[in-house]
């Protein structure tokens, strides 16, 4: 009996250690049906910074095999899903377990070539804080160790993932 539970949990690791682990065109039948107004609909399109209790992530820009791209302040890169086309997260369950989303507890602030212009937020229905660069939400790759990018141009979870120039485009 032990045996195939062993060769089920090593599987679904397997699944897991790729680039995700789930390309189905849903996100997660779990989600709320009615995500919350994100802060850019809030504000009849400006997007809203948090008051800065409390030190924001820091985006940045830094080399890569795809050019200058952003990453954060810990050195890793940020990536966007094309599948999104405003500033509402539709990335929860098991995309977010696989493609975590930046998150912050403050402002996030710009360094080097990142511009602060297009640096906002948006609320998730969690009701964390998730940022977004040029009204679109930004995420990580969880295997990506910093300075690399292993998943660049990938399709999961109904599109694409791709790193973001210092403009806020996607890397093609």
């Amino acid at each position: 009996m032990k045996r195939p539970i062993v060769i089920a949990l090593a599987a679904a690791a397997l699944a897991l250690a790729g680039c995700g682990g789930d390309d189905d065109d849903s996100s997660d039948g779990a989600r709320e049906s009615a995500a919350p107004a994100t802060t850019t609909e809030k504000q009849a399109g400006k997007t809203k910074k948090p008051t800065p209790s409390s030190p924001g992530i820091t985006v940045a820009v830094g080399e890569s095999d795809f050019g200058s791209i952003l990453f954060d302040g810990d050195d890793r890169a940020i990536y966007l899903f094309t599948k999104e086309s405003s500033s509402r997260s539709e990335c929860y369950g098991a995309c977010a377990e696989a493609w975590p989303p930046v998150l912050t507890d403050g402002a996030p602030r710009a360094a080097g070539a990142a511009k602060a212009g297009l640096l906002g937020t948006t609320e998730r229905t969690d009701g964390t804080t998730q940022v977004t660069y040029k009204g679109q939400p930004l995420y990580y790759y969880v295997d990506d160790p910093p300075g690399q990018v292993l998943c660049h141009n990938v399709e999961e979870f109904g599109g694409l993932w791709l790193v973001v120039d210092p403009a806020g485009d996607a890397v093609q």
